[in-house]
């Protein structure tokens, strides 16, 4: 199990999550993104639609219906009713439920490093978690741990 620390320093979430939303579904995987606050969960649902002219994101919100197919699901909790493999943490709240995913990826900004930087120790003599921790630099994403 992989779980990716993501400190958005430079870009914010609204920039950040649609490129790893990208990259899962090229990879032919489903991602649920999980989030407690349902105005964050309002604004992401209307970034995926309008975050690039150029693109589109197949997503859908939990309790809208229709669940099951989405390649992208955003929640209120870890229930991967799209049977997603990965999980995007985006409320920088850490969920041991995401343990239960092959992939988590943990996005959290600078309000929530205290939060963020206490599960990476929590997780650090975990049997079977990698940890990575990955920066916002100039050039992109640039593995640091």
């Amino acid at each position: 199990m992989q779980v990716d620390f993501y400190h958005l320093t430079l870009r914010p979430l609204a920039r950040a999550l649609p490129q790893i939303a990208e990259k899962v579904l090229s990879g032919g995987a489903r991602l649920l993104v999980v989030s407690g606050d349902a105005d964050q969960r309002a604004a992401l649902d209307r970034t995926l639609w309008t975050y690039s002219p150029g693109s589109f994101l197949p997503h859908g919100c939990a309790g809208d219906g229709g669940e099951a197919i989405q390649p992208v699901l955003i929640a209120g909790d870890t229930a991967a009713a799209n049977g997603a493999r990965m999980v995007a943490i985006v409320d920088g709240l850490w969920r041991d439920e995401a343990l239960t995913f092959d992939r988590a990826f943990h996005l959290f900004d600078e309000e929530q490093v205290g939060a963020a930087r206490a599960a990476w120790r929590g997780l650090a003599d975990r049997e079977g978690v990698e940890r990575r921790y990955w920066k916002q630099t100039e050039r992109g994403w640039e593995q640091a741990a």
